[in-house]
């Protein structure tokens, strides 16, 4: 073959065993006709594969022709003979359950799944003469061999075919059958079984020529066999038995035959298209259909066939009248719903619903046989009406499964209430189809069923939720005070849902439904309603009260709510009224009547005030409710905003606070008293550090300074001596380096200046400093190695001079003594702690100091006044004696030199009674700590301590601080409260 617009061969040499005279192509191009010498014409396909001849003559063939669009072809001969020829293709296939093989161009096999659609070609080069297909198993004959495929698979959906066994042989048959481990072939009167190697196990020769011939399965290796004869005879065969069993014998010829699948029923087609149905068992025709030339039973359902004939498509259920519809075709399969139809050479699958059949069923109520019916295929609408037929023929079962079919959950439900009344032992099937036609709308016939079976009750029920009020009256009954109330109740419920509120009130009212009347009118907003319903109710009725001011309080109405509370006597939820309504007053009077609402109040109070930013008065509430750790955190909250937030008083204040909150729980919780000690000093030590970095941070920010040199010295050195173990969160000591270094450099103390300047350079220093302390270090260096003598502080225990820098801390680097500091200028203050000697309590300490017993002075100064006539003046004379006197606490103050632990001043009861009250001073701390007392060495020097914090000021310095502030600098304690 040559492609002529590319002038190239498309198809292989092909050897003849002749010269061929003439060619042409038949239909359309599919296959080739050849003539020649060898005196015939054949027929080969477009690929050059020769499938036969067509006809033989008796010279050479000159010429063959096909007339256009038909199947007749003419031949020329030699000697001057024309032949006319048609030439008619019979269709090969073979079909099993779903799977149908048919031929494909004369050499090709196409495997077709009717239910998935799919297809597969299994491609030849020699004419197939015949198909067989069963199971997994597909056999091809042709001209001179068998091919015997299998499935890849198990899968039912598997198409992918390989060769299992090849039988090279020529076979001549009129039909051919596979089975798993077989082939049978037919010839007229006999059959023979091979194995696959092509090896005859069996033959069975019949009476009669074998008309059809059928596997309906079996064990692999005995499947049986369904064969008609055509004197009518009906055999069925086993391949591994010789005898042949005769089913039954009728007087017609068999054309068709198809056994039930539980195989009791035999259908045959006669020669005369008649349908024959029979029971194998008894041999009884049990009815026959005439215009039928196939037949097939349904796989699924035992009491099912079809059959086609004269066009149409008959489908037969049990004894009932055919059911007929148009269609063309032979019928070669029934499987469920589908009908499996060959017309002309396609195999189609038809969708064919079950409803005729079905309603037969329904109309016989043979409601089981009907669903099965319905499981092979109908409509939704059919599903319904199977259910409802059931339902009302009492037949649950098959009702639930064709409700569950179409999801109706209602009447799934209704058929599990009546399960459920049937296991307690209702047995009323009045009452059960009184349910059904309730729930299909027959309300005048449920309420019949209803009476006819004692439940009047029921009837009253469905028509008061249908509000058909009217109707339900008539079911009153004998006027039972209860059911009445009922009826109101449900009318009132109607009244509600169809939006007239007022009358539904009215209504729950007089059926004493006092709760709904209150929710309609709380959610309409009727207070006068309320009000109403709130002062005709009894006391008793707590419910009912306690909803009315749940409204009120939604309302916006505490005073009704207050009210309605008193009434109730619900003391506690008025106490939450007064709060949630911020009536604080009204709270705090009740809770001071009953101190068991304490909590009810201050808590919430202390919340509330918390939320508006008054977190110190709300620490308070917290203390005063005996909240002590919900007070605890929110001075520690408070606290670290302070320092976050660089307000540095602040968190000195705070930590104060915190610290008397930890001596207040240690005082009050003895289990927690170790840890709330140490709490405390860490907390009295964090307070002072912050209240001094204060006024650093305000001299390294602010442009002006509110501090004299002398005063920013001392804090600086203070604040780094107070950091030798850790530095707090926000304290910076590049500011505090910076302000001593400047400070010292200013007030002559250039080695303290320059080590503040060499430390500041092991430090990250910000840029704005950067300048300013690179410069004050090179400066710093022309100056000399020493500090100024005036700056250097004095230990008044040891009247030791002590460095500057001192890297034991805060205390004399001589008797270990800890400086007592100004808190405002913080200058060592001239007092000396002691402590009391065992055995002396604070009570007697205090007692022995107020006595004041007379001590002379070392030296008496004696002022002399002399008058003159124009002037008055005091003279002082030095000349008197002096009077040698010892004081007992100076001697107390010697230690030993050259220790390093520090040895307390310990005094007794002679040197407490020698001591003056206006030259000690004593921290009278809360227990469980002890009173700190301390002596002024020096008396004239005036020295306040502030009766809240105990902090140490020069009188002067704290006069004009709390003249400024109207508070003490540290604990702000004002100068208007009494002394704790």
């Amino acid at each position: 073959m040559v492609n002529l617009l590319e002038s190239i061969q498309i198809g292989k040499d092909r050897v003849l065993n002749f010269d061929p005279c003439c060619v042409s192509y038949f239909t359309k191009g599919e296959y080739i006709l050849l003539g020649g010498s060898d005196k015939q014409v054949s027929l080969f396909t477009k690929d050059g594969v020769r499938l036969g001849t067509i006809g033989e003559q008796s010279s050479w063939v000159w010429t063959c022709k096909v007339k256009p669009d038909s199947n007749y072809v003419a031949v020329g001969c030699q000697d001057g003979t024309i032949s006319f020829y048609q030439l008619i293709f019979s269709t090969v296939h073979g079909l099993y359950k779903d799977r149908y093989a048919y031929r494909d161009g004369m050499t090709d096999v196409i495997v077709q799944h009717l239910i998935t659609e799919q297809k597969v070609r299994i491609k030849g080069r020699e004419l197939v003469k015949k198909i067989a297909i069963y199971k997994n198993r597909l056999a091809i004959q042709m001209p001179e061999k068998i091919l015997i495929y299998e499935l890849y698979s198990d899968d039912s959906s598997d198409m992918y075919y390989r060769v299992k066994e090849k039988i090279v042989k020529k076979f001549e048959c009129n039909l051919l059958v596979v089975c798993s481990d077989h082939i049978i072939l037919c010839q007229e009167k006999r059959l023979q079984c091979l194995s696959f190697s092509g090896i005859k196990e069996r033959e069975w020769l019949m009476e009669s020529l074998i008309r059809y011939i059928k596997v309906i399965g079996g064990p692999p290796g005995r499947e049986g066999l369904l064969v008609g004869l055509k004197n009518g005879q009906i055999l069925k065969i086993f391949v591994d038995n010789v005898f042949a069993i005769v089913l039954l014998k009728q007087s017609t010829a068999v054309r068709c035959l198809d056994m039930s699948a539980s195989r009791n029923k035999l259908a045959v087609v006669d020669e005369n298209d008649t349908c024959l149905v029979y029971d194998i068992h008894t041999k009884e025709l049990l009815f026959q259909e005439p215009n039928a030339n196939s037949v097939a039973w349904n796989t699924q359902c035992e009491d099912m066939l079809c059959f086609s004939g004269g066009g149409y498509l008959n489908i037969k259920a049990s004894n009932f009248p055919v059911h007929q519809q148009k269609l063309q075709g032979f019928v070669v399969g029934y499987n469920g719903s589908k009908i499996f139809c060959l017309h002309v050479f396609s195999m189609s699958a038809v969708e064919v619903p079950q409803s005729a059949p079905m309603y037969q069923y329904l109309e016989r109520k043979m409601f089981k046989e009907a669903y099965q019916i319905a499981c092979l295929g109908v409509t939704d609408t059919d599903w319904k009406e199977l259910a409802m037929e059931a339902l009302e023929g009492l037949e649950f079962e098959t009702a639930k499964k064709a409700f569950t079919r179409v999801r109706d959950l209602r009447y799934l439900e209704l058929i599990s209430s009546i399960e459920e009344q049937k296991k307690h032992g209702e047995n009323n099937n009045d009452l059960f189809l009184a349910d059904v036609y309730a729930y299909q709308g027959k309300f005048h016939e449920a309420a019949k069923l209803y009476k006819k079976s004692g439940h009047e009750n029921l009837a009253l029920d469905m028509y008061s939720d249908l509000r058909m009020f009217d109707y339900a009256k008539d079911f009153l009954g004998s006027g039972d005070p209860k059911d009445t109330k009922m009826l109101i109740k449900k009318q009132a419920d109607w009244a509600k849902n169809i939006n007239e509120p007022k009358a539904a009130v009215e209504m729950y009212l007089s059926a004493g439904e006092h709760m709904k009347a209150i929710e309609i009118s709380g959610d309409h907003g009727w207070v006068d309603m309320l009000i109403e319903i709130a002062r005709k109710l009894d006391k008793a009725e707590r419910e009912p009260l306690s909803k009315c001011a749940f409204y009120f309080k939604k309302l916006d109405n505490p005073g009704y709510a207050a009210e309605t509370y008193m009434k109730v006597g619900d003391l506690k939820s008025l106490v939450h009224l007064h709060v949630e309504t911020h009536r604080w007053e009204e709270a705090f009077a009740l809770s001071e009547k009953h101190p068991e609402f304490k909590d009810d109040v201050y808590v919430p109070y202390a919340q509330w005030l918390a939320e508006i930013d008054r977190f110190e008065e709300a620490q308070k509430a917290f203390h005063k409710a005996g909240r002590q750790s919900e007070a605890v955190r929110v001075l520690e909250q408070l606290t670290h905003n302070a320092v976050v937030e660089s307000r540095f008083n602040d968190a000195a204040y705070y930590y104060w606070m915190l610290s008397m909150q930890c001596l207040d729980i240690a005082q009050e919780n003895e289990q927690q008293r170790t840890e709330m000690l140490q709490k405390f000093h860490h907390f009295q030590h964090l307070a002072e550090i912050y209240h001094v970095y204060h006024s650093i941070q305000r001299y390294t920010e602010e442009p002006f300074s509110f501090h004299l040199p002398e005063t920013l010295f001392n804090i600086s050195r203070f604040l780094l001596h107070s950091l030798t173990k850790e530095t707090p969160l926000g304290i910076s000591k590049v500011n505090t380096l910076f302000a001593l270094a400047k400070q010292s450099k200013a007030l002559g103390a250039y080695k303290l200046a320059r080590h503040a300047y060499d430390k500041l350079q092991g430090l990250q220093i910000p840029a704005r400093f950067q300048k300013s302390i690179e410069l004050g270090s090179l400066t710093i260096r022309s100056k000399p190695f020493h500090d100024s003598e005036e700056l250097v502080p004095l230990c008044y225990r040891c009247s030791t001079n002590n460095p500057l820098l001192n890297n034991l801390g805060n205390v004399c680097i001589n008797c270990r003594q800890p400086f007592v500091f100004s808190a405002s200028s913080y200058e060592v203050l001239h007092l000396v702690e002691f402590y009391l000697e065992d055995g002396i309590t604070d009570e007697e300490a205090v007692a022995l100091i107020d006595l004041e017993a007379p001590r002379l002075n070392k030296r008496e100064n004696k002022w002399q006044e002399m008058m003159s006539d124009n002037a008055q003046s005091l003279r002082l004379d030095d000349n008197t004696d002096i009077i040698e006197d010892d004081d007992p606490f100076t001697a107390k103050l010697s230690f030993e030199q050259g220790g390093s632990e520090f040895v307390p001043v310990i005094v007794n009861r002679a040197v407490l009674q020698s001591m003056s009250r206006r030259d000690v001073l004593i921290k009278r701390w809360p227990k469980p700590l002890r009173w700190q007392y301390y002596r002024s060495l020096l008396p004239d020097a005036s020295i306040t301590m502030c009766p809240s914090c105990f902090q140490m000021f020069h009188t002067e310095d704290y006069e004009l601080l709390v003249l400024q502030h109207n508070c003490c600098p540290f604990c702000r304690r004002r100068i208007d409260e009494s002394n704790q």
